[in-house]
């Protein structure tokens, strides 16, 4: 059986962009799958958000993020993409975190180069590493990977906030070199920007698409024009499900009705009728 870093390979060599949305839970990723999407990705955004209710901003832990990618990698049977923020240490803790997200089901890990505590690359605050420690993270994952570790490397930088888009796409150039699967150009501010990363960074490249965020939402042929190859909705999920949650507890806090699934339409989104048909099997062979 093929893993699902082998998959994800397949998925990137075929013609045209790759588009995914982000997910936070096991559901979310369901239905991701259900929707026909051949690929999803984890969200540190998202996760702390659910999880925790708190903000991006390295207050979630590695322990908490790997539970929760073990839970939604055993929810689908498409490969995802995991998000391993810094790595959460040194050369030998990225190590860790690569290796662990691996065995969780992952077929890629995004390690990138911000100062702890790391936060949503579209918010204020943002500090990176030096090259050289930047480096050293996305070369201790490349390790990893060809040791034994079998999971794609996306290497990302947020440099473009705080050293400008020369020193980012300096970056980007190291990690291709080092042998990183992906790179990942965190925030440039216009299309320009954009056609510099296309131009001038080989390799696989992702885009990172967030509704009000500094990237510019370019339409889709577009982006696959710039030379990315990867396109991500990394909050849109979550942030439907927010605005139709507040919409619904307004309603319900006026004694209006609300506008939901059938029940039955619940019960097959949550697996019930699997469950049911196992419960039925089992049954039987009891009965014999």
């Amino acid at each position: 059986m093929p893993t699902p870093a082998d998959r994800l390979r397949a998925l990137l060599a075929r013609p045209g962009l790759l588009l995914m949305p982000g997910c936070h839970d096991a559901l979310s990723a369901k239905l991701a799958e259900q929707a026909g999407f051949p690929t999803a990705f984890m969200s540190g955004f998202a996760v702390s958000a659910v999880r925790l209710g708190l903000p991006d901003t390295g207050l979630i832990s590695y322990g908490e993020l790997i539970d929760q990618g073990r839970n939604i990698c055993s929810a689908v049977s498409i490969p995802l993409f995991g998000d391993g923020d810094t790595g959460f240490g040194n050369p030998l803790n990225v190590r860790r975190t690569v290796e662990g997200y691996a065995r969780a089901g992952f077929g890629c890990i995004m390690i990138e180069d911000q100062l702890m505590p790391k936060r949503c690359g579209h918010t204020r605050g943002k500090a990176v590493v030096g090259r050289e420690e930047a480096l050293l993270r996305v070369q201790a994952a490349v390790d990893a990977r060809n040791e034994g570790t079998d999971i794609l490397i996306m290497g990302r930088t947020d440099a473009r906030a705080t050293d400008g888009l020369d020193e980012a796409i300096v970056r980007c150039q190291a990690f291709v070199e080092i042998g990183a699967d992906i790179t990942f150009l965190e925030a440039p501010l216009s299309e320009a920007e954009m056609q510099r990363y296309g131009a001038e960074v080989p390799g696989y490249k992702m885009v990172n698409l967030i509704e009000s965020g500094k990237t510019p939402l370019l339409p889709l042929p577009r982006l696959e024009a710039i030379g990315y190859k990867i396109a991500v909705y990394p909050l849109t999920l979550l942030n439907v499900s927010i605005k139709a949650m507040q919409a619904a507890l307004e309603r319900i806090r006026r004694g209006e009705a609300v506008e939901v699934l059938d029940f039955t339409d619940l019960q097959a989104v949550a697996g019930f009728p699997d469950y049911y048909a196992g419960e039925a099997r089992y049954s039987a062979v009891r009965k014999d």
